[in-house]
């Protein structure tokens, strides 16, 4: 398998060292649970999947290297951003390296992709970031969970957010992909004005002149974009060299922390929609940025804290079912139930197995430390179910 890294408990004992976290004492330990991370880890999308690693590491360095009090090791795979890599990859992680969970996945032509090959095998798929609509609904399944939210939810609460605000005319601009086309219907499903123009761009366009023009030939009264990795960074980029910073700039995942490093200043006062940010006040998720500045030395996205919630969903899992990972129905129920220490607050799973969970607009603001972070501004939904969950019929 190309590309890999195995982390065994011995190597993850360093990460927790480096987390601030004492390993567990050495002794006679039950055989490791053994979890394929899969993201993508090279190319334009390296940052997204840097952070959806790290934070599962920091998540299972927090567990004191175990999960469900078994030791665990972690086979982490760089799907390329490309399916059939993806498919390949996974199908060695399944059937030579016998894992018995595959975690992770940034973009949702990956999760369509891999979803069947691991959930065939009646392996436990948990994303801890795309959620398509295409496996939400009447393609959901037993063993697909979600530790972040479905497609929709995001570009939905944004939606309303603009309704809120009162704006009639809105301009709309997504990559030509699943989750783009989700972002469109989830914003749509909220927002009541006017779109004034729908355009898709290819997922690796970098250069938005032409878009740009357009956006200022229409003077909207926001701009609504969904633009991960790269191409939320040029976006913003040249959005503000061409002097349209005074048309609001709704947007989901195209400013967050993956981006702003890049973005800095060019981002300040835009605005997002997310299920988390940096500074949301509750035990858990001071304690999880904390330790993941100091380890890793960047503020953390959603993605990371999604990752590390996964960590604590399996986690929760195992450990009612007695650290049984066999009894596929057992550790079915267990995990359906939902109950585990979130980033977020209290969280429950939907009949399609996603969070039912608040929603947040959100603000790009500088640190006094002169780091870039999006800070909450105001909830916008609350205990929010995504509009698929109810066509999901399991079995």
């Amino acid at each position: 398998m190309n590309r890999r890294t195995l982390l065994t408990t011995a190597a993850a004992a360093a990460t927790a060292g480096a987390l601030g976290f004492k390993p567990a004492i050495l002794r006679a330990q039950p055989a490791a649970v053994k979890v394929g991370f899969v993201g993508t880890l090279s190319g334009p999308g390296a940052a997204l999947g840097n952070h959806l690693r790290d934070g599962w590491l920091a998540g299972v360095a927090q567990l004191n290297n175990q999960l469900g009090g078994r030791p665990v090791e972690t086979l982490i795979i760089d799907d390329e951003l490309k399916p059939d890599v993806a498919v390949s990859k996974i199908r060695a992680a399944l059937e030579r390296d016998k894992v018995d969970f595959v975690v992770g996945v940034v973009f949702s032509n990956i999760l369509q992709a891999i979803v069947r090959p691991v959930t065939e095998s009646e392996t436990f798929l948990i994303t801890a970031n795309a959620g398509p609509s295409t496996v939400a609904g009447k393609g959901c399944s037993p063993f697909l969970f979600s530790s972040a939210y479905q497609n929709d939810q995001p570009h939905a609460a944004m939606g309303q957010a603009a309704q809120d605000a009162g704006y009639k005319r809105v301009f709309v601009l997504v990559p030509n992909y699943q989750a783009g086309k989700d972002s469109v219907a989830g914003f749509r499903s909220r927002f009541k004005g006017e779109v004034i123009d729908e355009v898709y761009v290819p997922l690796t366009q970098l250069d938005f002149s032409t878009e740009i023009t357009k956006i200022a030939a229409a003077k909207p009264d926001a701009v609504f974009t969904f633009m991960p990795g790269a191409l939320g960074v040029n976006l913003v980029r040249q959005y503000r060299q061409a002097g349209l910073g005074s048309i609001p700039f709704l947007s989901t995942f195209t400013v967050d922390e993956s981006t702003l490093p890049a973005q800095g200043d060019a981002a300040v006062g835009f605005f997002t929609a997310a299920s988390w940010a940096p500074n949301l006040d509750n035990p858990h998720s001071r304690r999880f940025v904390q330790a993941f500045e100091a380890a890793y030395g960047y503020v953390p996205a959603s993605y990371a804290a999604h990752a590390y919630d996964a960590a604590h969903m399996l986690d929760a899992a195992i450990r009612r079912t007695g650290g049984d990972v066999a009894n596929k129905a057992a550790l079915r129920a267990a995990m359906e139930k939902g109950d585990f220490p979130s980033v977020r607050g209290p969280i429950r799973l939907g009949a399609n197995h996603f969070p039912i969970q608040d929603f947040w607009l959100c603000q790009v603001a500088k640190r006094a430390d002169g780091k870039f972070q999006t800070e909450t501004v105001r909830k916008v939904l609350e205990a929010d179910v995504d509009s698929h969950a109810a066509a999901c019929r399991m079995t």
